[in-house]
């Protein structure tokens, strides 16, 4: 494992957070994790991390059940120098749907950043899913693996 200061990686990891549009989540299943792409945001001091679901989704029902959850954000392009050139950051926190209040308060953050799903975040039976991060696991050059927990 690398060791670098908290700054510079902190700020390595939020470059990948404001680049990347998409990651991958994985949850609890009732028999085995289950992965799915949603679209994210990040709050400014990268503590917290926002994606919308329907609350009639397998993701929703696992949440639910078991608020533990990873995340996964790259920078691959799907090319050979990704083994050398792509960040990949797994995020480990804890997920809670917001509430009427707070879900406007993180709604125009989740829009910055996705103003195109405006339609979709906002039906009545969409939820906002914060993630409390627990810590951060960046890897680059294929086996460099530094981690951060946000104070």
């Amino acid at each position: 494992m690398t060791m670098i200061k908290n700054e510079e990686l902190l700020d390595q990891i939020r470059s990948l957070l404001h680049t990347q549009n998409c990651g991958v989540l994985a949850t609890h299943g009732s028999e085995y994790p289950y992965a799915t792409l949603v679209g994210f945001a990040t709050t400014e001091d990268c503590r917290e991390l926002i994606f919308a679901t329907i609350r009639d989704t397998r993701k929703y029902a696992n949440i639910k059940k078991t608020p533990n959850v990873s995340l996964l954000i790259d920078s691959r392009v799907n090319q050979v120098h990704d083994f050398q050139d792509a960040k990949a950051l797994t995020v480990l926190g804890s997920a809670e749907e917001l509430d009427s209040t707070l879900k406007n308060n993180y709604l125009a953050l989740y829009l910055s950043k996705h103003p195109y799903l405006k339609e979709f975040v906002t039906a009545p039976n969409c939820s906002l899913i914060k993630v409390s991060v627990a810590k951060y696991i960046l890897v680059d050059h294929f086996q460099n693996v530094m981690e951060y927990t946000p104070q």
